[in-house]
């Protein structure tokens, strides 16, 4: 298992060497969304006995910690399709688990960086939030799900185009569906119950309800945490057959 922390630090020096960049990129997308929703219904829509922006900047960080951990995938391609440093890691005395462990730590790491960006942002607009242990322990379950997610779908793409169809087809729906931007019980019930089924939806309902002070449902806790070994132990195989 040593061996996680070359893959970690090199992720996290990749990250550093752009990483002026990488906080623009992160701050750009919620920065747009605050500054739109902030003025077109701000604080005169109230939205779960909030306001439309205390409302909404739990969904920004959900959505954020999930793109920002999955686009460890990106990272991933390059690294087996034009540098080929997956085989160079075939060549190491490096386990899959070791392997598939930094990976998911780098895309988590990216996920917070995200989520303090957004934070920033949202003292700017005047909104004070609860972050206690459950906000954070929601979000870095959320992150290690997606993060596993990544490995998987890396492991599998055989191009660029295959990693942007993936991300168009699971990821873009997930983030504008999962209760980001508005609260589910006014859909369809029927469409209630398939949103029910997304991991991000009850990582946006944990990550809002500690953030307004009150108790998650331990059950999405429960349910991410699983989701998410289910993922890791998927990875873990995938990167397996990869080295075939």
């Amino acid at each position: 298992m040593k061996g996680w922390f070359a893959v970690y630090l090199r992720e996290i020096l990749i990250l550093r060497r752009k990483l002026f960049k990488q906080i623009a990129s992160m701050a750009v997308s919620p920065l747009l969304y605050l500054v739109a929703f902030g003025f077109a219904m701000g604080r005169d829509v109230i939205v779960q006995d909030h306001t439309y922006l205390e409302f909404l900047i739990p969904g920004l960080v959900a959505m954020s910690s999930m793109t920002q951990a999955f686009a460890i995938a990106g990272e991933i391609n390059i690294a087996r399709f034009y540098w080929h440093i997956f085989e160079e890691f075939q060549a190491a005395p490096l386990s899959n688990m070791a392997y598939v462990t930094g990976e998911v730590l780098a895309g988590i790491t990216r996920a917070l960086l995200s989520v303090c960006i957004i934070l920033c942002l949202s003292l700017v607009f005047g909104i004070v939030l609860s972050y206690n242990f459950w906000f954070w322990l929601a979000i870095i379950i959320n992150a290690m799900i997606f993060s596993a997610l990544a490995v998987c779908v890396a492991m599998l793409v055989k191009s660029h185009a295959d990693q942007v169809l993936v991300t168009n087809f699971i990821i873009m729906p997930m983030a504008f569906l999962g209760g980001t931007f508005f609260p589910l019980d006014r859909m369809p019930v029927l469409v209630q119950k398939v949103l029910g089924l997304l991991p991000l939806t009850h990582a946006a309902k944990a990550i809002r309800a500690s953030s307004f002070g009150m108790t998650p449902n331990p059950w999405s806790y429960v349910l991410l945490a699983g989701l998410g070994c289910v993922f890791f132990f998927m990875a873990l195989r995938l990167v397996d057959k990869a080295k075939d």
